[in-house]
């Protein structure tokens, strides 16, 4: 989505406030603009603040959720392919850039076990270790992954070893960031 839009919220919505996470309540008929609609979560401007509204709550903007259609592997075991595409759902929500892209993803490992489950463990930054999101962006990295066929268990640990900085971010991220 690249322009804005002013909707009028349906019902009541919780939503977080960016950067802090703070949880608010937004109330119904309440006008909001969409300022980011990636990865099926919304960032909305609201009474001058930033906030995010999860993806499940999209109803409440008039909008539909986003579903992911992953085909089962018949093996039994996860596909790495749908996992790093349900990472690349994942946004900042004040950057425009998927969580891959902009080089948050330090490790993913696939532990494919038929006595243990199949498990995905991923190492994970931020791109500021004071971030009121982060444990929001990390939740969403986690539910994401949790919904490709065969993953019983994620684990998503969180790191600032070694720090994130702009060098991290792929070819890509730059451009839409307009870091060329």
């Amino acid at each position: 989505m690249q322009e804005r839009e002013v909707v009028l919220t349906k019902r009541e919505v919780e939503a977080r406030l960016v950067p802090s996470g703070t949880e608010i309540m937004i109330p119904a008929d309440s006008f909001v603009t969409i300022t980011q609609a990636l990865g099926g979560t919304f960032s909305v401007a609201v009474n001058g603040n930033l906030a995010r509204i999860e993806g499940h709550d999209a109803d409440a903007l008039g909008k539909k959720p986003m579903e992911s259609s992953f085909e089962t592997p018949a093996d039994g075991s996860v596909n790495e392919n749908q996992v790093w595409e349900a990472m690349r759902n994942c946004y900042d929500p004040e950057i425009p850039v998927n969580v891959v892209d902009l080089g948050l993803i330090y490790e993913c490992e696939i532990i494919n076990s038929s006595e243990e489950g199949n498990q995905v463990n991923i190492v994970m930054t931020l791109t500021a270790a004071g971030c009121g999101m982060g444990p929001v962006i990390t939740d969403d990295v986690k539910r994401k992954v949790e919904h490709v066929p065969n993953v019983d268990k994620v684990s998503v640990e969180l790191t600032f070893d070694p720090p994130w900085n702009s060098e991290m971010l792929t070819e890509e991220a730059k451009l839409e960031l307009g870091m060329f």
